[in-house]
């Protein structure tokens, strides 16, 4: 028996504008794109099984949605309203919620919103709060900490430093130069427990100290590797015994342009008269309260994070072995890190915050 004859698809030219420029927008959703090309090629005469194989889709969906065009037109092509609950919660409770969060000071003295407080004062439930927070990225239960440099000369330091990193000088090595003092040598009351499937690895929250000691670094800015080595102690002795392991470990062709903080062993006589006997050190302070322009910290954090934090030893000897040979791996293979942002990013990004937090000058 053969098959019934179709019903011809004529769109309008109006029509036909529309479902092609659905068909070419880029920000048309891809299952309207389709919808529009099937009525397109159909109304150019193409056969349901033609069209389904041209577009790579089944026979049975050809069908709908040449006949939803039929019937609705253009309107046709869109979703259909889908069965669901509708919806409890009004925009003006969400901008109550949004505006109590970010304005109004929470109940009985607490330093921050909750869910269940926020919750009680606006009438919803925890869950509506939960969800109204997290479209909005608001995260009342944390708090970030920051601190300004009060340092006279911040801007020629961050000047100078930067330019160091983005404009090395000719035959010179940029080190930064840092302690990490007090490393404790801790040890677990009970053997770590591995990883296993759905299960974390394991270590008990209590420990036993075993002595601390204190790594000197000098983080190559070029190359990523470092030059390291443990005192026990971080007074301006161990501080020029360092200088002059950098001196023995640098070919003296190179000048040397040292980063460091402004700690005080830094700082001392003794320093000054070595510095002044050789004079291809150049030692550049970074801005007082400003470690973050320290490339050494950095490192300091890849340390602790691959090595110290989940580490367990038993004495100050066996720590420093295996910061030792942390720090030969590192450097069998090093990765600089590749300062991006210009002195004057830096600048206009502080200055943009002191304004915001200060707000207008009255």
């Amino acid at each position: 028996m053969p098959s019934p004859k179709l019903v011809p698809l004529e769109p309008t030219d109006d029509e036909r504008r529309t479902l092609n420029a659905w068909v070419r927008r880029r920000k048309t959703s891809q299952a309207l794109a389709v919808r529009s090309q099937i009525v397109l090629r159909c109304a150019d005469g193409g056969t349901i099984g033609a069209v389904a194989g041209e577009l790579g889709v089944s026979r049975d969906m050809v069908s709908k949605w040449r006949g939803r065009f039929l019937r609705d037109r253009l309107g046709g092509l869109t979703d259909e309203p889908r069965p669901g609950r509708p919806r409890t919660i009004s925009d003006e409770q969400v901008e109550q919620v949004i505006t109590a969060t970010l304005e109004q000071a929470p109940p009985k003295s607490d330093t921050h919103w909750s869910t269940r407080s926020m919750a009680r004062s606006a009438g919803l439930s925890q869950t509506a709060v939960s969800r109204i927070w997290r479209a909005f990225g608001l995260k009342p239960h944390l708090v970030e900490t920051w601190k300004l440099s009060t340092d006279p000369q911040f801007i020629e330091k961050v000047r100078d430093i930067v330019g160091l990193y983005m404009d090395p000088p000719d035959k010179a090595l940029v080190l930064c130069v840092d302690e990490k003092s007090q490393i404790q040598a801790l040890d677990r009351t009970a053997p770590c427990l591995p990883v296993l499937p759905t299960t974390p690895a394991r270590m008990t929250h209590d420990y036993v100290r075993n002595g601390t000691t204190s790594l000197f670094a000098a983080l190559d800015v070029a190359s990523g590797s470092v030059i390291a080595q443990h005192y026990r102690r971080h007074r301006h002795q161990e501080f020029l015994r360092f200088l002059k392991l950098i001196d023995n470990a640098v070919p003296g062709g190179l000048d040397l342009h040292l980063i460091c903080d402004n700690y005080a062993t830094h700082k001392t006589p003794a320093i000054h008269k070595w510095l002044l006997r050789h004079p291809r050190f150049h030692l550049h302070f970074t801005p007082t309260s400003s470690s973050w322009i320290n490339l050494v910290e950095r490192w300091f954090a890849e340390l602790t994070n691959r090595k110290l934090r989940r580490s367990a030893h038993r004495n100050v000897a066996e720590l420093e072995a295996g910061i030792r040979k942390w720090i030969i791996d590192w450097n069998r293979d090093p990765k600089p890190f590749v300062w991006t942002k210009t002195a004057d990013e830096i600048l206009e990004n502080l200055a943009a915050y002191c304004r915001r937090v200060n707000g207008p000058a009255s």
